[in-house]
């Protein structure tokens, strides 16, 4: 049984604007699916909708043979992870303590973090490699090490599936490698994985499945092979691009012309 099925799901907003239309597909555990498009094509939008914070105007999200809409507040917490492009800091709390707040699905609502949830915590803090940030405030942290720490705190959610919304945009090039390898490791973990992401090279260094959005509402998923393609590549980001194969990293990469 797939963990997320989506069938036949369109958005649009208050003002009648379309963002997408008959979205569909499933993802099973220990898959991954790369989410590309140009700017505006609703990618956050899609993400939102799956996560249950945006309504589809049609269609349907089902998980684990259930229907979204069924699904309580935590339920659906427990289920889904969710990783947004940015996060405005409000309180100082320390790092540690913000993603042990990753753990409150699975507390009641009048309980504290227990010793097991600090260890939650802490084993999640230090798969990503942020140690040296786990008693500063978070408050006073970089864009790209709060990207971390909200990585961090999904990870103690401990979900069955992750959307991670251009997790890489505020990292510098040796931190948006290490994302993409932590990406594969949670794969093969068995995590189901939805990760938006405006570089080709992630898609194809990810090498599942590919979902490509346009600015039309436009929805096309395949293996990446079948996506990553000049002619297709170039007609969605009007642009001229070539992808070459590259011996010393085994893999093909997208260059503009």
């Amino acid at each position: 049984m797939a963990l997320l099925e989506v069938r036949g799901a369109s958005f649009k907003y208050g003002n009648g604007r379309r963002v997408f239309k008959n979205v569909a597909f499933s993802l099973g555990a220990g898959e991954v699916m790369s989410l590309i498009g140009p700017n505006g094509a609703g990618k956050s939008t899609l993400l939102n909708c799956l996560a249950g914070l945006l309504p589809l105007e049609t269609g349907e999200v089902i998980l684990c043979g259930r229907d979204q809409k069924s699904f309580s507040a935590n339920e659906l917490a427990q289920m889904i992870g969710y990783v947004p492009q940015n996060h405005v800091p409000v309180y100082s709390y320390s790092v540690r303590e913000f993603v042990v707040m990753g753990r409150a699905p699975h507390i009641g609502t009048f309980s504290a973090p227990a010793r097991r949830d600090y260890e939650i915590a802490d084993s999640a803090i230090e798969s990503i490699g942020i140690r040296d940030l786990r008693d500063r405030p978070y408050t006073e942290i970089s864009g790209g090490e709060r990207q971390q720490a909200m990585i961090a705190r999904v990870l103690a959610q401990r979900p069955r599936i992750i959307m991670m919304d251009e997790p890489t945009s505020s990292l510098d090039f040796g931190n948006q490698t290490l994302t993409i390898r932590l990406v594969r490791r949670l794969v093969s973990e068995g995590y189901a994985v939805i990760m938006t992401t405006h570089n080709p090279d992630h898609a194809i260094m990810l090498n599942g499945i590919v979902a490509l959005m346009d600015r039309d509402g436009g929805f096309s998923a395949g293996g990446t092979d079948e996506i990553m393609r000049e002619e297709i590549l170039k007609r969605v980001y009007k642009t001229n691009l070539n992808l070459v194969y590259v011996e010393s990293a085994g893999r093909k990469t997208c260059i503009p012309s």
